[in-house]
């Protein structure tokens, strides 16, 4: 048997795979039955929100367009800069089109505020966020999430999507790194 690579790496699970995919059921019924009637477009934020947008879209009982907006704040670091750049935008229009925006973490909240800011001027019919992870010990900015996984501590996680220098996505849970270098 392989040794896992991961296992000198990982100091802790913090969220262990089997309750990822609970919650990412449950989230998936309520924005299906929060949108009956109603085709929304779900917006994955690259890459971060990759895994968690796919696995979400494929549980959404509804007829859903899908697009991808890829914004960056942080590069190879743990600390975001607190600058966000617009690196891919949409696709499709949203204009009168009802968004769900599928974030992987909301930390200081400033890559949120900028997106909901820049969706907003392309007025759709409504806008909700979706996001698999927040740590409100950090925000500095105010920002809503309508659809929450988990709360999580000021820590720095990787796993089921989340990267340390473009590493560690391919994770089946959420973990937090016994060494990270800066």
């Amino acid at each position: 048997m392989r040794e896992e690579w991961w296992r000198k790496k990982v100091e802790e699970i913090l969220i262990p795979e089997d309750q990822i995919q609970r919650r990412v059921a449950e989230l998936a019924d309520r924005i299906s039955d929060d949108y009956q009637g109603h085709s929304p477009i779900v917006v994955g934020v690259m890459r971060g929100a990759g895994v968690f947008h796919a696995d979400l879209i494929r549980r959404i009982s509804l007829k859903i367009s899908i697009d991808y907006i890829s914004v960056s704040s942080y590069g190879d670091n743990t600390l975001s800069s607190g600058e966000v750049q617009l690196v891919k935008d949409l696709k499709m229009a949203v204009e009168g089109e009802h968004v769900i925006l599928v974030e992987d973490i909301v930390d200081t909240g400033l890559t949120l505020g900028f997106l909901t800011r820049l969706f907003s001027a392309r007025n759709p019919e409504s806008l909700k966020v979706c996001s698999l992870l927040s740590k409100p010990a950090c925000r500095k900015i105010d920002v809503n999430i309508d659809y929450l996984g988990f709360e999580i501590p000021d820590r720095f996680v990787v796993g089921y999507g989340l990267d340390y220098r473009q590493k560690y996505r391919n994770l089946p849970f959420l973990a937090v790194l016994s060494e990270v270098e800066e």
